[in-house]
C-alpha cells in the first residue's frame, strides 16, 4: 500500500521509494537542470531495503515516485534458525522474519530487535 507520491526532484538522501516494484532507500541523487525549455533530469542511486540490491536510474524531474509505507516495530527473538522467529511486543503475534547474517550473529534467544514491515515484507534491521 503506497502512502504517497512525490516528484523525482523532491526525493532526498534517505527517502524511501519504490523502484521496479522493490522498496528502496535513496543513497545519492544528482539533479541537473537543462536549458530554457528543457526538463530537469534526476540521477538516483538507491539500495533495496529488503534485498540490498543497488539500482541506478535517470528520470525526468517531473516524473512521479511512489513512497512505500514503512512500519517500524519491536519484537522479541524466540528461535534462531535459517530465519529468525520473533514475537511482536505489542500484538504478541509470532512470525518468521528474514535477517542478514551480520545481525543474526549478534542475536540471542529472548533479545529484543527492531523489525520493519515494508509493504507486507518483514526484515530485522537491528538489535535493541
Amino acid at each position: 500500500m503506497v502512502s504517497k507520491i512525490i516528484n523525482a526532484t523532491e526525493a532526498k538522501v534517505g527517502t524511501n521509494i519504490i523502484v521496479d516494484e522493490i522498496p528502496c532507500t535513496v543513497k545519492n541523487i544528482d539533479i541537473s537542470t537543462t536549458g530554457r525549455h528543457g526538463h530537469a533530469k534526476c540521477r538516483i542511486e538507491a539500495v533495496g531495503i529488503i534485498t540490498g540490491q543497488k539500482k541506478v536510474f535517470v528520470i525526468p524531474g517531473h516524473d512521479r515516485l511512489e513512497v512505500p509505507t514503512v512500519d517500524k516495530r519491536r519484537g522479541q527473538v524466540l528461535f534462531i534458525g535459517a530465519n529468525v522467529n520473533i514475537m511482536d511486543l505489542e500484538s504478541f503475534e509470532t512470525m518468521e522474519v528474514r535477517c542478514s547474517d551480520e545481525i543474526k550473529s549478534q542475536l540471542e534467544v529472548n533479545s529484543n530487535v527492531e523489525y520493519w514491515d515494508v509493504e507486507g515484507e518483514k526484515i530485522i534491521k537491528r538489535k535493541i
